[in-house]
């Protein structure tokens, strides 16, 4: 049986006994049952795996001894932003559990014109508390031991304001550009319209910020296709994919 991967958001030390946060220990006491003397897995960001012994256990707290340590650096030598249009639904639930486990840095999701999905206040804290959960339970899943943070929603202008954390790549079914015409870099920003695409007064916005418009060939892809179409093929072209 594998040994369950239980993300621990407080920093961690061999030799010392922790009590798991809520989540991970209501994961671990009603979801996994898990009684006194299982073995864990603990990672908490830091790129190090921790071997842990539960030592107590109910359905609303858990406590472990942190045995050993070691780093596990599973990371891409590229690092990708996903700025991702919100989309309806499960859509945007998939798009942020796949990207994580292609090996996405960040993302930032967007509203724009065509975005169907409102949000603003409260819904749209505990939406991004749920997006971030769902990073985390990649993570768990995947191997990572460093969790891709989940900015703040922004809208796109607000998103272009800011300074780019690498080359900033636009899917534009038009564009004459392709993947296969980028240089190597070790930072791109990938901008993903939400269904329905951009509008052509935000295509035009975006190429005035310096985002070079890239097509994904013939066909139009759907907004989560077209992400982890974009992330697979640069993965491959100049990250961990590339053998």
């Amino acid at each position: 049986m594998r040994t369950p991967r239980i993300y621990q958001a407080a920093s961690i030390a061999v030799g010392t006994e922790v009590e798991l946060s809520d989540d991970a220990a209501n994961h671990v006491g009603r979801v996994l049952r898990l009684r006194e003397g299982a073995e864990l897995t603990l990672f908490c960001g830091d790129n190090h795996e921790y071997q842990a012994t539960i030592i107590s256990a109910s359905k609303k707290n858990v406590r472990v001894k942190i045995a050993l340590s070691h780093l596990n650096n599973v990371e891409s030598p590229l690092a990708i932003h996903l700025a991702q249009g919100i989309s309806r639904g499960e859509r945007m639930d998939f798009v942020l559990q796949k990207s994580v486990e292609l090996g996405v840095t960040s993302i930032t999701p967007l509203f724009t014109e065509r975005c169907t999905v409102k949000l603003q206040g409260e819904r749209l804290t505990k939406k991004q508390e749920q997006w971030q959960r769902i990073v985390i339970s990649a993570c768990e899943q995947s191997g990572r031991n460093y969790v891709p943070e989940v900015r703040p929603a922004l809208t796109l202008t607000e998103w272009l304001a800011q300074a780019p954390l690498g080359q900033r790549l636009m899917l534009e079914p038009t564009a004459a550009d392709s993947l296969a015409t980028l240089k190597p870099n070790t930072a791109f920003e990938i901008l993903i319209g939400p269904e329905g695409g951009f509008s052509d007064q935000e295509v035009s916005l975006c190429h005035l910020h310096q985002c070079q418009g890239i097509q994904m060939g013939p066909r139009i892809l759907r907004t989560e296709t077209a992400a982890l179409a974009a992330i697979t093929a640069l993965q491959c072209q100049f990250g961990d994919l590339a053998g």
